[in-house]
Formats: C-alpha cells, structure tokens, sequence
C-alpha cells in the first residue's frame, strides 16, 4: 500500500473521529462521562495526525489497524447518535447500559491502537479511562419508582426534580411536559417493536412522572379522580381473602412470597423466622428462610381497593361534615385526619371534593374540639401544598376565621399559628395574612407567650411576614420592631426610607425607643440624612427628634456623634425649609435635656463644646420664629444646669446673650418672654456680672415688676424674682427696684402663701434673697424702708420654719440689718434724782444697751430672732449654720461686745458653737474660733464650758490648716489648757 492511500486512510479515521466527538459534545446526559470519552478521542486524532506514515515498514499492517479504529470509532458514534433526538428521560433510564457500551468501545479502540506500527504500550496505557458511576442517585430513584410503583404526589414531585437536574433541563412545566410526551412515545415506539419489557418500565416510570404538578395540571387530575369516583359505587368492598395475611390475619401492608410461593406479610414471616420455624405456615414444607420476594402485583391491588374504599369513605364524611351533630363531626373529622396522614394522594382527593371550604366554615363553630382538629386538619392540607395554600386563602373570611382563634386558648391558638405558618411560606399570601385586621397585633402578643412552643412558631411566622414591607410596619405598630430596624439597617434605599418613615409616624413606648437607639437606628439614620432630598431628611429628623425625646437616648446619640451633622444641616446655606429647621432646633433641645442626667454627668456627655458652637447656636434666637426661638432657650436653660453648665454660662455672658436675653424680655411677647427670662435667671447664678450689668435697665426691672405682681405663670415669676435677687449690688438698680415698688411686691410674695402654692418654696426662697439687697447695712435707709414694710416679723418666721436656703437667706438679712443696730439704739437718757426716787430705772436693751425697737434700730432680740438663730446652729446644712453664726456675731462687734456675749450665753448658744468646731468646714470653724474667742473673755463662760471646749479645739490644733490651728491654740490659752508662748502662736 502507497503512502498516499495510507495517508488517505488515515485522514478518514481522523475525520470519523471528529464528527462523533462533535456529537458527544452535544450530550446532556451523563455528560461527565461522555466528556471524558471526548477527550481520549481528542487524544487518539493528535496522535494520529502526528504518525510518521512513511517510517512504517509495513503498511498493510496500518491499513488493518485503521481499519479495525474506524470500525471501533463508528461503533461509538452511533452509540451516541441513538441518544439524539430521543427523550431525555428514556436516555437517563438506560444511561447504565450507554456507559457499559461506551466502556467497550473504549477498549476496541486502545485494541486497534496497539496494532499500529510504532504505537507504543505507553500510548496505550495513556488513553485508559475510568468511567464514573454519574448520576447514581437519579437512577437509583428511577428505578425504585419503576419498581414500587409509588403514586404519592410529593415523591413524584421531588422524582421529577432530580430527573429534571440530571437532565439539564429547566424545572418549567411546559419544558417537562414536552419531555414526558416525548417519553411516552418512546413507550409506543416499544410497543411497536414488541419490545414489552423496556414498553413496561417506561410505562410505570410514567405512572409515577404524572402524578407530579408540572406534568399533570389540576384539571387533568380532577377529571381523572372524578372519572374514577363516579365508576365507583356507594358502598365500601369488603377486602379478598388474599389480602389478609395468613399468620397476623390483618390485611397485609407489604406482602412477600417465600420459596413455597406463598404470600405473607413481611414482618410476620420475618417474625415467625426469627422463632425459629423454618416450615411453610401453610404447606409445612421446609423453606429457605434467605428467599422472601416482594409480591408487588398482590401489594398494587391491595392499593386499588384501599384507594377505592377512601374515596368512598370521604364522599360520605363530606356529607356528615355538613349536618349539625358534633358527635358525627367530630368522629368525621377524626377519620378526615387520619386519612390525610395516611397518604399525600388523600390530601389531593380532598382538594378536588372541595373540603377547604367546607373546614373553613366549621371554624365558625362554638365547639372547640372542632374548630381544634379543623385547623389541624387544614395545616396537613397546607403542608408543601402551594396551590392548597392558596385554595385556603381564597374562601372567602378564611383568614380572618383563623386570626380569631389567636384569641382563644393556648392550644386552639397554637394550631392557628401553625397553619397561618404554613400558609405564610408562599409569598404571595404574606399580604392577605398581614391585613387581616389585628392578625398581627395578636401575632406579636403571642411572642411573650408562657407556652415555648406557642412563642417559637410566632417568632417564626413574624420572620416570614417580614418579607413584606407594609407587615413589617404593622409589626412596629404593635411594638415589635426588630424587623423593622433590620430592613432600616440593611434594606435597600427605598426600604431605609420607608421604615424611617414608619419610625417618624408611629407611636413608640419608652422601652421601644430605648430599643431602637440601643440596638442601631441612628447611624443608618445619620447615612439618610446625607441624601440631598430635604422630604427625606425631615423623615429622618423626626425619627431623631422622637428618639431623643428620652434622656437615656439622648446622651447614647450624642455619644454616636448626632449632634455635628444636625448642626452643619441646621446652619446649611441650602436650608430654606422651616419646618426642617424647627425639627432640627427641636432634636438639640431634646439633646441638650438629655445633658442634664445624672449618667450624663457620670459619662461627661457634652453637647456644644466650644464658645463658637454655642454662638452660633445662640445667634439663631434673634433669625427665627417664635417656636424655635424658645426651643432654643430651652436648650440653653437645659446646658446652663448641665455638668458643663458654668462653662456654657461663662461662654453666652461672653457672647453678651444677656443683652439679647434683655431685649426678649422688654419685648414683654409672652410666647418667649418666659424662656428669655428663665435663661436670663440662669446666667445670674455665679455671681459674674460684668457681661451682665451694663444691659440691665429700668424698663427692664419693670417688665420683671410688672410679671412677679400680674404673672400667672408660677415659672416665670420664680425666674423673675431670681433675677432680682441675683442683680448686681449697684445703687441705680436698687433704686430702680424700690421706685418700681419691688419691697411691697417682695412683701406680698412672702406673706401671701396660697398664690403659686405649687412653687411656694422657689418663690420664698428667691424672694427672701432679692430682700437682702435692701437690708445691707451700708444703706439705713434702705433698711429702714424694709423695716417699715413689716419684713423683719416675716424674716424671724422664715428662721424658724423656712427651708435651709430661705433661712440662711433670711439670716443673712437679719445679719445685715443688726450690724446698723448699734448705732440706732438710742442712749437710755439718766433720769434727775427725784425721778429716780419715784420710777424705775429704765435698763434698755441688754445687747446694745440702749432703746431699741424692730422698726428704730432692726434689733433682732426685740424683733424675737434670737432664739431661732441659735437653733439654726444646729442645723445640718453647712450654709444656714454660718449664716446664722454670722448674724448672732454682730451682737459681739465693737463696745457691745461683753454685752452681747451675755446674751448669747444666756440665749444658750455657746454649746451649739463648740460643736460647730467639729464641722468639716474651715470657713465656719474659724469663725466660731472667733466668736468664742470673744466670749471666753468671760470668767464665768471659760470655768462653764472648758470641759465641752477643751478636745475639739485640741482636735483643730492637729489640723493642717496654720490659722485654724492658731485661733485654737489662743482658745486653749484662754482655757489655761496651753501656755501664752506656746509654738502653735
């Protein structure tokens, strides 16, 4: 043979060759294995085409080679062929015999290749393949349903999936339907040839395949039962004497043949084997115990007659199920459970006699046993049923039936919820289920159920309604908000959107919002509040107004860095909204309260952090409307008593905010005159009056005069007395005030206790202060004015039963005006020797020893002030007892001073000074050191009280403190307790 013909030869096989691996490309079954023999295919053309033709000695033994390969290799390809253009279904069926063929093939061919010249063992040896065991799982199934012959509608349906997957072919119904005709021709093709037995598989497998609801419609398998139904009589057979198991003698539920070729039930045999019989039960012929065959022609007529007899049987329960006894409905219903438990193809049975709606309208029954075992019944029908699923829907108040046994006892409630979850598994019913009016409110209830069970399924039933945006904005209403923060977090832009909505319109518990801001809504609020839409970012100001309507809020969202982006929007140049603005004003008020909290203080939550940030703020008092300028000042008032409060003070008297605060009030506009004056007060409160006293005018101290005397607002009026008794001490003011009648507005405010009874303390507290100003003692007139007001009377009557502030007020007045006593008690004239015959001396005051009066000389011993200052030394208040301290002095200044400490001794008021030497305070301990320095001078007074003296003032001499330890050395000198030239002076 030429090299020319062997070349020609060759380049046949090559191209034989690459048409069958063109058509094994194209194989959608056992693809795997087929690739694989594609490749070794791929392999043999390379090395032929790279065969040296004319080193070959002998070519007719390459012609007899090729000739054997091209014979091999055409084999192959009409293996492959006969899988094209047949159904896909049938091919997978006998895709075993394809692979055991192809495996052949693949031998032949390694065969041929070893008798061409110049082949080697190793080229051989190379092209083995294994074939794997491809889809065994799928055909295991196939033919398993071939054999059992199982008409169970769920098994077709998942047989029809993985048939569908090993295909390749889309889980569509028309392209399996195509697919399924395509197999029941190959079928009649069988038939035609005579081929029985593979007629035979391929008709049970399509047995199976058409009880699956993408093959056969709901139509053709209502047409088919009621075919079946109407060829059947009324009255349930009686079983054939083969059914019954000749050991057990109940009807057999899978039979089996013994080597005797009598049939029995399966365990029964089993069982009389394991006791070791080895007889036919029947025959007494010995049997091989290893040899028990299903008898599946006896098992599928047991079927047909128990499929018969059901279907009778539910014909007559449906007519049971509408007559008006419980006990036949009950029983009915019982049967209707246990056949729905039975077998899946029951529960289709009872779609087609239209069971649904007749269960649904036994949930309107006043038994509850029925409604019970109704909606159990109704769960089975729903389980993995979409189109029951919606059947259920459908009847018309179904789902409002099934919400109201929410309502009703626990067990009857946890079958609802289990059918309501069944029925929320298809999507297109989580609307229904989520209007139903209260259904979600009840759903939610049952989240905090004592039944574990019962609160596990609602949660879970909540999940899947969550789906739905409109159900998880229900859900938010009934104060379950986890889905909602969920969707605010993670949602799309649209979803975010909504749900900031939903949170902006909604009414929230305290607990709710504490929820919401513990577990994440702020910062996905903060991202919409980027978006340039101002609707959205009003949605989402009001989402944080409402959060930060509680204090604990409040402090976690400045923390979370809230208060900057508000800020930038609220000065934003675009900002042209002033609803915005009003809702951004309103948040920082709400902040700024926030601020106030003792765990604020405890964390050092600060809101406005810089002298700028606060003018800036400030500023938009004097650019804004009535209602946002009072949340500003509310917001000031709120950061002025905060932990930063003496900064933010310090900073708007810089800002001069008190000008501004002035001119509100002068305004004398109700609306903010009371926030204005109420901030005003609080930057008064450190006593720093150098940004202050310059705005303050008369017009000014009128309008305060005029809102104490006609306010009815008991807030305002505090504040405005406040204001008056913090003023700075300059004359012009003073007279301002008394010419503006503020001693007789003072006078009514203290006397009369029944106006503004719910403030009557800040209102005698502030009025005692602003009464200080009159009495200094630099003033006599002044004084005396007061005096003339009858205010000394009322001033010992606060130091006897005022609050600790009103009476260290009132005694820093009555402190004040007995230091003028002195100079205005006047002289006892000596009376002429004969007038001294017929009178009395007159003695005077034992004090200042001259005459006094309350309203001549404000002395407080005839004024009756004595005995409550001393009792105020022993006051716990720190503040009243220094006050008091300070007031009973001014009767040891100047000459009166031996008189005077008579009378405190006689008042008893040395003992409470000694123990006022062991109070914590240095201030009043040096001035009780003082006070008994002086009255120690007394003979009498030191012998008295050196025992009571002696260990606190030897206490003190142990202090750190130089002066303190000085004035009590010079008091244990004064006791003989230490020498004159002690170190300690």
């Amino acid at each position: 043979m030429s090299d020319a013909i062997a070349a020609e030869l060759l380049s046949q096989v090559v191209l034989n060759i690459f048409d069958t691996v063109k058509l094994t490309n194209e194989v959608v079954i056992q693809k795997e294995n087929f690739n694989k023999f594609s490749n070794q295919l791929e392999k043999i053309s390379s090395i032929l085409k790279s065969l040296p033709i004319e080193d070959i000695e002998n070519p007719e033994s390459l012609k007899d080679a090729l000739d054997v390969l091209n014979q091999a290799i055409t084999v192959a390809k009409q293996l492959v062929f006969e899988g094209h253009g047949r159904s896909k279904i049938y091919v997978l069926m006998n895709s075993r015999r394809m692979v055991a063929r192809l495996k052949c093939c693949g031998e032949e061919i390694r065969r041929a290749l070893r008798l061409i010249p110049l082949a080697s063992k190793d080229i051989s040896e190379m092209l083995d393949v294994e074939y794997e065991d491809e889809d065994e799982q799928v055909l295991e199934k196939v033919e398993g349903a071939i054999q059992e012959r199982n008409l169970d509608g769920t098994y077709a349906n998942e047989l029809l999936c993985c048939i569908a997957d090993a295909m390749g072919v889309p889980k569509e119904s028309d392209a399996l339907k195509r697919e399924f005709q395509e197999l029941k021709r190959e079928m009649e093709s069988a038939r035609s040839r005579k081929d029985v037995a593979e007629a035979l598989r391929m008709e049970k497998l399509i047995a199976v395949l058409e009880r699956a609801d993408l093959i056969t419609s709901v139509q053709e398998k209502e047409i088919r039962y009621f075919e079946k139904r109407n060829s059947l009589g009324r009255t349930p057979l009686e079983p054939l004497h083969s059914f019954y198991c000749p050991i057990s003698g109940d009807i057999m539920l899978d039979p089996v043949e013994t080597s005797s070729r009598k049939t029995f039930e399966r365990s029964a045999i089993q069982r009389w084997f394991s006791q070791g019989n080895t007889l036919c039960p029947l025959t007494m012929l010995p049997l091989d115990t290893r040899i028990l065959r299903p008898n599946k022609t006896l098992r599928h007529s047991i079927q047909e007659w128990k499929d018969r007899n059901t279907i009778i049987t539910i014909s007559t329960i449906k007519s049971l199920l509408e007559t008006n006894e419980q006990e036949q409905v009950l029983e009915s219903l019982d049967k209707l459970q246990d056949l729905c438990l039975e077998r899946q193809i029951h529960l289709e049975w009872l779609k087609m006699e239209n069971f649904i709606a007749l269960l649904i309208g036994l949930l309107g029954s006043r038994n509850r046993e029925i409604r019970k075992r109704v909606l159990l019944i109704l769960s089975l029908l729903a389980k993995d049923d979409t189109d029951n699923k919606q059947g259920i829907a459908k009847v018309d108040g179904a789902l409002r039936s099934i919400v109201h046994s929410l309502a009703r006892q626990i067990e009857e409630s946890k079958l609802a919820l289990k059918l309501l979850l069944e029925l929320s598994k298809t999507n297109t019913l989580l609307q229904l289920i989520g209007n139903v009016q209260g259904g979600i409110l009840l759903i939610v209830t049952m989240l905090n159920s004592d039944d574990v069970e019962a609160a596990k399924i609602a949660h879970e039933l909540l999940e899947n309604l969550s789906f739905l945006d409109q159900n998880v904005i229900e859900m938010a209403k009934a104060n379950y908000l986890k889905p909602l923060l969920l969707n605010l977090s993670t949602g799309a832009k649209n979803v975010k959107i909504l749900m900031a909505e939903t949170v902006s319109e909604i009414e929230l518990t305290e607990q709710n919002k504490l929820s919401l801001v513990k577990d994440g809504a702020v910062r996905p609020l903060l991202g919409l509040l980027l978006e340039n839409d101002v609707e959205i970012k009003k949605v989402v100001v009001k989402c944080l107004l409402k959060l930060s309507s509680l204090l604990e809020n409040g402090m976690v969202m400045i923390k979370q860095g809230v208060t900057q982006p508000l800020l930038e929007l609220l000065y934003s140049h675009s900002l042209q909204s002033p609803a915005l603005q009003e809702l951004i004003v309103a948040t920082i008020m709400h902040l700024a309260i926030s601020t106030t909290h003792q765990q604020a203080e405890e964390e050092r939550v600060l809101l406005l952090d810089s002298e700028e940030q606060v003018y800036k703020f400030f500023l938009l008092v004097s650019l804004t409307e009535l209602d946002v300028q009072n949340m500003i000042l509310k917001a000031f008032q709120a950061l002025c008593q905060s932990l930063s409060g003496f900064t933010i003070r310090m900073w708007l008297r810089q800002i001069s905010a008190a000008k501004v605060l002035v001119q509100l009030v002068e305004l004398n506009t109700h609306a903010v005159r009371v926030n204005a004056l109420k901030l005003c007060y609080c930057l008064t409160e450190d006593g720093d009056h150098r940004n202050i006293s310059s705005h303050i005018t008369e017009r000014f101290i009128k309008v305060l005069m005029n809102i104490i005397q006609a306010s009815d607002d008991a807030e305002e009026m505090v504040a405005a007395i406040g204001i008056i008794s913090r003023l700075p001490q300059e004359t012009h003011i003073t007279e301002w005030l008394l010419d503006s009648g503020a001693l007789q507005t003072i006078s009514a405010c203290l006397k009369d206790q029944h106006k503004h009874a719910s403030h009557r303390k800040q209102v005698t507290e502030n009025s005692v202060e602003a009464l200080g100003r009159f009495t200094v003692s630099a003033n006599p007139e002044w004084q005396k004015r007061v005096a003339e007001a009858g205010m000394i009377p009322v001033l010992v009557q606060l130091l006897a039963s005022g609050t600790p502030l009103s009476k260290q007020k009132a005694a820093i007045s009555m402190k004040q005006l007995s230091e003028s006593s002195y100079c205005l008690s006047k002289p006892i004239k000596k009376a002429s020797v004969l007038k001294r015959c017929f009178t009395a001396q007159e003695t005077g005051c034992p004090a200042h020893l001259g005459t006094c009066t309350i309203e001549s000389s404000f002395c407080m011993l005839q004024g009756k002030a004595l005995e409550p200052l001393v009792r105020m030394l022993s006051e716990q208040d720190v503040g009243t007892c220094e006050a008091s301290l300070d007031a009973l002095m001014t009767l040891l200044d100047g000459q009166t001073h031996y008189s005077g400490s008579k009378v405190l001794v006689d008042a008893n008021a040395v003992a409470p000074m000694i123990k006022l030497l062991s109070v914590p305070a240095s201030r009043l301990q040096e001035k009780t050191l003082t006070a008994l320095g002086q009255i120690f001078q007394l003979d009498e007074v030191r012998n008295k009280y050196k025992a009571m003296a002696t260990m606190p003032l030897v206490d003190i001499t142990q202090s750190k403190d130089s002066r303190l330890k000085s004035l009590a050395a010079k008091g244990l000198a004064q006791l003989g307790l230490l020498d004159k030239q002690s170190s300690y002076f």
